[in-house]
């Protein structure tokens, strides 16, 4: 990707109109990738293929929202968490609750669901929408069109409304860019939503910390995270005051789910490999992981000779979620591509990472219908699904390490290339080091 010039606007535009124009084809493109997510379901939405269990694998249209209209007792009018528990934090829960109220005529018809899953969608589209262009703001005016990345990968529009993920992208990447213009309080707001919605955002908050520190910025540092925990307090506590019980199935769901489809444990489990396959020792073995990953990351944060930029730090961080979670699943590439673009507008491995995502993609799907009684014929066995398994996780580990090596040597960080330090790091954008271990 190669920094492009900006035309001069015409004289007449001024002010915001002048500040908005050249986001508005990014927003067009962005309503097209929102588009084509919508026609890639189409065997599910006007086929009928969501009524067949294995249609909607074989025509690779699966979504979890519209069977969750039924599952989570929507049609029978039940309140989320009041009169049933739902397996989702409370920001996707208002917005079921919302959808549901509105909704007309006989709930217990597909027409229903169907409705349901098309409203989800509008909002999701708008997220779409949004998150691009908040996205290209934090890529700043040299390189907002890197985010065209986000708005028509061909892992999104695969995966787009397979859930909610979308709204999390737009609060998260909200959130960044606030960050971004020294917004502090507002940041943690849209932080803590953000994580009220999906959890993976609270990842967030380790790069933010760890720039503090170098940096001594503590005090912007604190309004954001006091900002987060305040705004997630405010929609979680009346939730957990009058249904507490409904309120934890999701953090119960999650803390005794086993190694799911599409994790490396799932790999390590279905192998029975020694030690990495003990279901019983799964949580200890991935949240060890995981600080391994976080610790190396702060190892390199406070030893690089120059102090990373915010998007490597968040994309650093977030892949090491993402790898060493006991689930995932195909939706939660959404999470990553503004991230890794934002980190390394490299097209190479973000086509090759894009490539490994849509094979998964693909191959989930075939595999639930081999394992299907019958159905053999119809999908892959194990050997070929973990290929995939393990196509994506190579792939975000190359980007990781060339992310690692942009920050060991900036002068190969694209971003940096104009002479700039961190434009989307706020407070810490050219803040001089007040902490740093020299190892050389």
């Amino acid at each position: 990707m190669g920094v492009r010039t900006e035309e001069p606007l015409p004289e007449s535009l001024t002010g915001f109109g002048a500040r908005a124009v050249p986001y508005l084809p990014l927003a067009l493109f962005a309503a097209l990738g929102a588009v084509l997510a919508y026609v890639w379901k189409w065997p599910c939405r006007f086929g009928g293929a969501w009524n067949h269990g294995t249609l909607q694998f074989t025509n690779f249209c699966y979504t979890d929202i519209y069977p969750l209209w039924w599952n989570e007792k929507l049609n029978e009018g039940m309140v989320p968490y009041v009169d049933f528990p739902v397996e989702y934090p409370v920001g996707i829960g208002a917005i079921m609750e919302f959808f549901r109220r509105i909704i007309p005529g006989d709930a217990n018809t597909t027409a229903a669901g169907t409705v349901f899953y098309d409203l989800t969608v509008v909002l999701m589209a708008v997220c779409l929408v949004v998150g691009v262009l908040l996205m290209a703001a934090l890529a700043g005016p040299a390189r907002r069109w890197d985010a065209l990345w986000y708005a028509l990968a061909p892992a999104l529009i695969l995966t787009a409304y397979i859930n909610w993920d979308l709204a999390a992208n737009a609060l998260a990447l909200g959130a960044l860019l606030a960050w971004a213009k020294r917004r502090q309080w507002l940041a943690g707001v849209l932080l803590g939503l953000a994580i009220a919605t999906k959890f993976y955002p609270l990842m967030f908050l380790g790069p933010l910390f760890l720039l503090a520190w170098r940096t001594g910025r503590w005090k912007p540092f604190l309004q954001t995270a006091a900002g987060t925990a305040g705004a997630w307090l405010a929609v979680n506590v009346p939730v957990m005051v009058f249904a507490f019980d409904g309120w934890k199935r999701f953090y119960v769901f999650s803390e005794e789910r086993p190694a799911d489809w599409g994790s490396l444990w799932y790999f390590f489990n279905q192998k029975q490999w020694p030690i990495l396959g003990d279901a019983d020792r799964l949580d200890t073995l991935g949240v060890l992981s995981l600080v391994a990953f976080c610790a190396a990351i702060a190892v390199l944060t406070l030893t690089a000779r120059e102090r990373p930029r915010l998007m490597q730090l968040c994309f650093l961080t977030l892949a090491a979620f993402m790898l060493t979670n006991k689930v995932w699943s195909p939706q939660y590439v959404l999470w990553l591509i503004p991230f890794a673009v934002l980190a390394r507008p490299n097209w190479k491995p973000i086509a090759l990472w894009m490539a490994a995502e849509c094979w998964y993609f693909f191959a989930i799907w075939l595999y639930l219908v081999g394992i299907q009684d019958g159905n053999e014929h119809l999908g892959i066995a194990g050997g070929t699904y973990f290929t995939a398994v393990w196509g994506r996780a190579i792939t975000i580990l190359i980007m990781m390490a060339f992310v690692v090596r942009d920050v060991l040597r900036p002068d190969g960080d694209a971003v940096r290339r104009d002479g700039s330090d961190d434009a989307s790091g706020g407070v810490f954008d050219g803040a001089p080091d007040r902490f740093r271990v020299a190892l050389t």
